[in-house]
Parts: structure tokens; C-alpha cells; sequence
């Protein structure tokens, strides 16, 4: 390893904001279990002995761990996540607001808590990570449900309603009139918040009630701990004997078989009682890998549920509550470009967005499209598409309030004359067009472009007006090319 103080050092720094900045808190406990190795052509290298940790790290927090970094160090360019089997995790301490983690994080002891546990909130600040091969005793899993995650925060739109409606029904319902309830959908598009807000107000209604819920790995490293101490009895009692069942990500259960079987059982046991039933995955049910066929037809035989990816609204609609939720008054116009631009889930949105608070509380830059342009530059340039000579025409015309008409037309007047050469340039500059091509766009000859081109580049140098407005217009058509 090189440099190992430094990058130890640099680690945690970006691991007590992660616990910092995100809702979900079991992000603590497979932090803990990633080792810094080294740096080396600008590239980090963190070490992972667990496959489950580095699926979930790799999928859902590489591009947050790499915001961070690049503020920190902004030659890294990459973080490379290596699973590491033989690995040897020294203890590691990682802070959170002692606040949010007394609301959010909740501890079920694998003998001896109550089945009520996973809904009874145990106050932490700190959890510190001990190796689970070296661990003894039966290791504490951590459940957690996050205040944060409830119907009246999960932002409602088109590609979501049918989804948040059957929550809702099935949280509000004694006996469920579908079960099991299967919500499917992409990474970061509210599944997670679902299963949550569900359990919030199961308890709420029913305070009675035990409640259940657990990611893939946790169930997984549950039924690990008992089997290998072989101590089952212990399993089946924690998840058979729950009123309402919720199990995040099911995919990573499924290929391994013991484990499947388990559930399986588990499930059949559930339903047959007309006990509730909740499960998430990456895909619908028949889509599911390594699945077995009569688990996969007894959940298609309840209800299925896609989460579509949001749409722009959405989008700006779920920016806008996470900009309050920050305390922060970042601009309409970035939220609204935002929105335009990140397309893929909203976990990225919200990070892009966490990305520019963040740069700007650090470096004292105002929050501007500009400045959010340029810290979000390699995001944003996976969704980049080429800007084209007409939408050049049209922004130029527009910015300068003059018709598509006269900017095209031979009239040399000044008010006309220099928008047109400012056209002229940015298709040069921004297309990928020949002289000759630019000219047929403009009706000119290809020495009228020339010199338009050559006279816009002295008055950017000479002339700050021109140069202020040559920017704004770039920005202004960067942003349109973002879908």
C-alpha cells in the first residue's frame, strides 16, 4: 500500500460525510467494512471482502464517494472498488448526527430483542465495525427505518402514482387484499422509501403490531450467523413470527440456495397466516436471475408494481423538497436544469444536487449555472448531445431579441450584424461543421464566416461585454443539450 496515512486519513474524512449527508443509514455499516489501499495514477483503490457490500457500494455509492473525493483531491478522476475475500478489517469509527441517527437507526439482538425491535429506535452516534468472522457472541443487525422515509415526503408524479397508491393501501388495510405487495424499479426511484413509509404507518395505525424490515443483507448475514452456529430455530422465530414482513433488494438473496430456500418457506408461511408480505427488486418477477420457479410464481400471484423513471417534473418536484430538506436556496434555474439534465434515477439527482451545496459551502462560490456546469461537468457530460446550427440560431436570436429572420438576412446593421457573427462563431466553435458547411447554413460564402469568426475572437479578448455575453449564450445552450 502507498501512501496508507493519507489516504486512511482521507477515507474517513469522506466516510463521516457520507454518514453525514445520506438518508440511508446502514451506509455506516458497509462503509466500515471497505479498507483504503492506495492512489495511484489518479485513480482510488478501496478494498472490499464481502461480494454483498461490493454490489451494493458499487451500484448505489461509487459516484458519491467520488464527488466527495474530487473535492478533496480534484486530480482523482476514478474509485476503483476491488473484492478482496482475505481481507482484514482494522476497526474503523464513523460519525453521524447523533440527532437523525437516535430517530433512524434501530438495533435487533439476533437472541434475545423483542420481534418488535426493528421499529423501536435505539439511540447511536457511532457504530464501530467488528469483523464478522471474529465475532463470537451473535452479532447485532442493524434495521433501521428512516424518519425521513414516509407517504408525506415520497414526491408523487406519473411514473410513481400507481406504486405510491398501492403502499398506501396496503399500509392502511388490516388484512391485505394482495399479497405479497412486489414493488420493481431501477436503482434510486423509491423503492426503498416505499417499504418504509409502508412500515411508518403499519405502526403508526397498529403500535402492536411487529414490524419487519430488512435489507438483502441483513437477512442474508441473519440466516448466515444461525446456520453456521446452528441455532435456525432462532432465524425462523425472528421472521416467522412478524405481522408484517419487508425485505429490500430481494435479488441479492436469490442463487443462493439455502438461503432462497429459507425465504421461500419463510414467505409460504406469511401468506398462509394472511400475514403481510412487502418485497423490492431490480426487476419484475420474471426477469428475476437464479430465482426458483415456484418462488417466482407464488410472488407474481400477488401484486406487481413498476416504478417508472421519473419524469422532468418529477424530477424538479423531488429537487425542490430535498432543496428544503437541505435548508438551502439554490436557484430555480439550476433546479429546473437539474431536473432537464440528470435523467438516469433520482439517488444521482439528489447527489448532483448535494454535490453543488457542497462545493459551493466549501469553496465560497456562489450556486450559479455556471459554477453547477462546472463541478457537475463529468456528470453531466454522459448526457451531453451535440448542440446544433439551427438551436444555435434560434438562442443567439433569442438572447439578442431580435427574429430568425434578420439574424439570416444580408442587413448590416449593427444590432443584427454582431449577433450574426456571434452565430457564426459558436457554430464553428461548437459543431463539428466544415467552412463551407457553416456557410451553406448562414447563405454566405465561406470568407464571411472567416472573418465573422475572427472578429468575434479579438472582441472575446478585448471586449469584456462581448465576452460576458458569448458565455451566457454557450451556458445557455449547454444546458438545452442535456436530455
Amino acid at each position: 500500500m502507498e501512501n496508507t496515512t493519507s489516504i486512511q486519513g482521507q477515507w474517513l474524512e469522506i466516510c463521516n460525510q457520507l454518514a453525514q449527508n445520506l438518508s440511508d443509514q446502514f451506509i455506516i455499516r458497509w462503509l466500515t467494512k471497505i479498507v483504503p489501499d492506495k492512489i495511484e495514477n489518479n485513480q482510488v483503490n478501496l478494498m472490499v471482502a464481502s461480494p454483498c457490500v461490493h454490489e451494493l457500494i458499487q451500484q448505489n455509492y461509487v459516484d458519491e464517494i467520488l464527488s466527495l473525493w474530487k473535492i478533496k483531491d480534484p486530480s482523482v478522476c476514478k474509485v476503483n472498488l476491488k473484492l478482496t475475500p482475505d481481507l482484514k478489517i482494522p476497526p474503523q469509527k464513523i460519525e453521524t448526527k447523533s440527532t437523525q441517527a437516535s430517530e433512524s437507526i434501530q438495533v435487533i439482538a439476533p437472541s434475545t430483542q423483542p420481534l418488535s425491535a426493528p421499529v423501536s429506535p435505539v439511540s447511536a452516534s457511532v457504530l464501530t465495525h467488528t469483523p464478522y468472522a471474529q465475532v463470537t457472541e451473535p452479532q447485532e443487525i442493524p434495521c433501521y427505518l428512516d424518519k425521513s422515509h414516509t407517504f408525506e415526503s415520497f414526491v408523487v408524479g406519473k411514473s410513481n402514482q400507481f406504486a405510491y397508491a398501492a403502499a398506501k393501501k396496503i399500509a392502511e388495510e388490516d388484512i391485505p387484499s394482495f399479497n405479497p405487495l412486489y414493488f420493481h424499479a431501477g436503482v434510486g426511484l423509491g423503492k426503498t422509501h416505499l417499504l418504509h413509509a409502508i412500515a411508518w404507518r403499519i405502526k403508526e395505525r397498529h403500535p402492536d403490531k411487529n414490524v419487519l424490515y430488512l435489507s438483502s443483507e441483513q437477512f442474508f448475514q441473519r440466516f448466515l450467523h444461525d446456520l453456521n452456529t446452528k441455532n435456525m430455530d432462532s432465524f425462523r422465530s425472528l421472521v416467522r413470527s412478524v405481522d408484517v414482513l419487508l425485505i429490500d433488494d430481494i435479488q441479492f438473496i436469490l442463487g443462493k440456495q439455502r438461503t432462497q430456500e429459507e425465504f421461500f418457506y419463510t414467505f409460504n408461511n406469511l401468506v398462509a397466516e394472511k400475514k403481510t408480505v412487502i418485497l423490492s427488486a431490480d426487476s419484475m418477477p420474471a426477469a428475476l436471475q437464479g430465482i426458483d420457479e415456484k418462488l417466482r410464481t407464488r410472488i407474481s400471484q400477488g401484486l406487481v408494481v413498476d416504478i417508472a423513471p421519473a419524469d422532468e417534473d418529477l424530477r424538479l418536484g423531488i429537487l425542490k423538497g430535498k432543496n428544503k430538506e437541505l435548508g438551502t436556496s439554490v436557484p430555480e434555474d439550476v433546479l429546473a436544469f437539474l431536473a432537464k439534465s440528470i435523467t438516469t434515477n433520482v439517488r444521482e439527482l439528489e447527489g448532483a444536487l448535494k454535490r453543488v451545496v457542497a462545493h459551493a459551502e466549501l469553496i465560497g462560490n456562489p450556486i450559479n449555472m455556471e459554477t453547477t456546469q462546472e463541478v457537475l461537468k463529468d456528470i453531466l457530460h454522459t448526457y451531453e448531445r451535440p448542440v446544433k446550427a439551427p438551436e444555435i440560431q434560434q438562442t443567439v436570436a433569442a438572447y439578442y431579441n431580435i427574429s430568425l429572420d434578420d439574424l439570416q438576412s444580408t442587413r448590416r446593421d449593427r444590432v443584427f450584424a454582431r449577433p450574426r457573427q456571434i452565430a457564426m462563431y459558436l457554430t464553428k466553435t461548437l459543431t463539428p461543421l466544415s467552412l463551407p458547411d457553416i456557410a451553406l447554413c448562414f447563405k454566405r460564402d465561406h470568407t464571411t464566416i472567416i472573418h465573422a469568426v475572427r472578429t468575434i475572437e479579438g472582441l472575446i479578448q478585448q471586449d469584456k461585454k462581448i465576452a460576458e455575453q458569448v458565455n451566457e449564450i454557450v451556458l445557455k445552450l449547454k444546458a438545452a443539450s442535456h436530455v
